[in-house]
């Protein structure tokens, strides 16, 4: 997985590090520790004409999960694991634009 410091989120997303760091604890975007730095998958981020924002349908599915007992490693993992019955991972699919799908199927493990 392909990963970014906060401070280049920020930058891309054209906000402040305290708004990335808000998007996370509001469950926006989900962050890790890796070598000591908080980053941010690259995959949360689509990038058109120079400027990011957050694929849509992430923020949703993050809560759907967390509110099943899911733990952020839970969902990470879930995220970027292949899946059989989809052509490549949730997040692929969520990037894709089938947001639909893996929020049904987020609500469907977390109840």
């Amino acid at each position: 997985m392909v990963t970014l410091p906060v401070a280049e989120v920020a930058t891309l997303l054209n906000q402040p590090v305290s708004r990335v760091h808000q998007l996370v604890r509001d469950g926006q975007i989900l962050s890790l520790r890796r070598g000591g730095e908080v980053v941010v998958p690259a995959a949360f981020l689509v990038t058109e004409e120079e400027r990011a924002e957050v694929v849509k349908g992430l923020p949703g599915t993050i809560t759907v999960l967390r509110d099943g007992g899911y733990s952020d490693d839970d969902i990470l993992r879930w995220l970027f694991s292949e899946d059989d019955s989809l052509p490549g991972t949730p997040m692929d699919n969520l990037a894709a634009g089938r947001h639909r799908e893996i929020k049904r199927r987020a609500q469907a493990m977390a109840f």
